[in-house]
């Protein structure tokens, strides 16, 4: 690009005069610069000086060298992160890469931007063109706005207002912290596509000035970082309390939103999930579950009939991570179950369709994770694991149980945080 410049400028500007208009142009340069550092570095109500900064940048990036010893015969999982991909297959892979600014405009306000990409190992594909996580039309990893927004602190006592691209309250701000490897797998809500991100009004805030418990309550697009596309909104709400010295960590989130609301057809989705850790520098040990409610979200078929139905799904996630030697290795497992639909009866219907691909009714699952963590910088994280998710058809023969193994070794490394 460079020597298209030059070549450019050299084609557009007389040759005796280039030497000087290249000067003019580069004082300028400098001066506007020095302008717009003294007016971001040095403001009255921030209090800063031309030495120091209101803004920092900062990111994370992990990924895996996986081999994928078994394959489910049926490529059943949906969003799984390994459903599809062939039997034998290895691969080295950028799972995720973050970067974002956070900026503090004045004493009460702030701003943050963030640029995700996110490859997951499943790369079916419509058309020739993958789907699996955010890949451009020639299957290129490519960044989207994750976050954008400004932050309105103490609009009252302990309590920010937020508007823009931010968390939601689901499991980002509190759970997915706490089971901290987020490298390995989501947390199980955000297994089913329950947003972790979203486009809306935010109030967050605190019980006390201890910060031992709060709330946050939130209403969006539920659309993620893709514009809204009907009239109804999601509706957010968690409320958290901790004991022990914040060693004991109580959880209780809900959310609601409509899907499709005609006279003649109410299809809705309701969750609500509770979580419950005691951690501590060395030692952690959690539970998450939840109970997802889905109003005419299946179709059942028995011959000629078919019929909505509502479904229940429930998960169930325990987890143990801890340290070996301090700062240096430690140890994670996890063990979740998962039910789609509570209410399947092969007796009534011999088929169920689901309306919501991340609860596809049909197939129970069992998830097992367990590996090493290696830090050999508190900001460089080298994680051999396993991955394994059993099947099982709710029409419950032997045939339908199946599963998907896979052996990764994991990197995860962060810069300005």
């Amino acid at each position: 690009m460079s020597y298209l410049f030059s070549q450019k400028f050299s084609m557009s500007v007389p040759s005796g005069k280039q030497n000087l208009l290249f000067t003019l142009i580069l004082c300028f340069s400098i001066a506007l610069c020095s302008s717009l550092n003294a007016q971001i570095n040095f403001n009255s109500e921030t209090g800063l000086t031309p030495d120091s900064s209101a803004g920092h940048l900062w990111g994370y990036a992990y990924g895996d060298f996986y081999y994928k010893a078994h394959g489910d015969s049926l490529a059943r999982g949906g969003d799984n992160q390994y459903t599809g991909i062939p039997q034998k297959r290895n691969a080295f892979i950028l799972s995720h890469i973050s970067l974002g600014y956070s900026y503090k405009i004045t004493k009460k306000f702030s701003a943050d931007l963030l640029l995700a990409a996110v490859n997951n190992a499943n790369t079916t594909s419509v058309n020739g063109i993958a789907t699996g996580g955010d890949l451009l039309s020639n299957n290129k990893l490519s960044f989207y706005i994750k976050y954008a927004n400004i932050r309105w602190k103490n609009i009252w006592k302990n309590t920010d207002l937020l508007l823009g691209q931010v968390s939601t309250p689901s499991f980002s701000l509190l759970t997915n912290k706490i089971w901290l490897y987020r490298t390995i797998e989501k947390t199980i809500a955000d297994i089913r596509n329950t947003p972790s991100y979203d486009l809306g009004v935010t109030i967050r805030g605190k019980f006390n000035d201890e910060g031992n418990s709060g709330y946050d309550l939130m209403v969006g697009n539920g659309t993620g970082a893709r514009p809204e596309n009907d009239n109804f909104k999601w509706f957010y709400g968690d409320v958290y309390a901790m004991f022990l010295d914040k060693k004991l960590v109580f959880d209780l989130y809900a959310d609601y939103t409509r899907i499709d609301w005609k006279q003649d057809f109410h299809h809705a989705r309701n969750m609500v999930k509770a979580f419950v850790a005691y951690t501590t520098p060395g030692l952690t040990i959690g539970i998450e579950t939840f109970i997802n409610h889905g109003k005419n979200d299946v179709v059942g078929i028995n011959r000629n009939l078919k019929d909505t139905t509502n479904a229940s799904a429930i998960g169930i996630s325990t987890y143990i991570h801890g340290n070996i030697i301090k700062n240096k290795l430690r140890f994670f497992a996890r063990f979740d179950t998962y039910n789609p639909d509570t209410k399947y009866n092969m007796n009534v219907f011999t088929k169920y369709i689901g309306f919501t691909p991340a609860y596809e009714p049909n197939n129970k699952e069992i998830f097992i994770t367990t590996g090493l963590d290696f830090a050999p910088d508190k900001n460089i994280h080298f994680l051999p694991n396993i991955w394994y998710v059993r099947y099982k058809g709710q029409q419950s023969t032997n045939s339908d149980i199946d599963h998907d193994l896979v052996y990764r070794a994991t990197f995860y490394f962060e810069f300005g945080r």
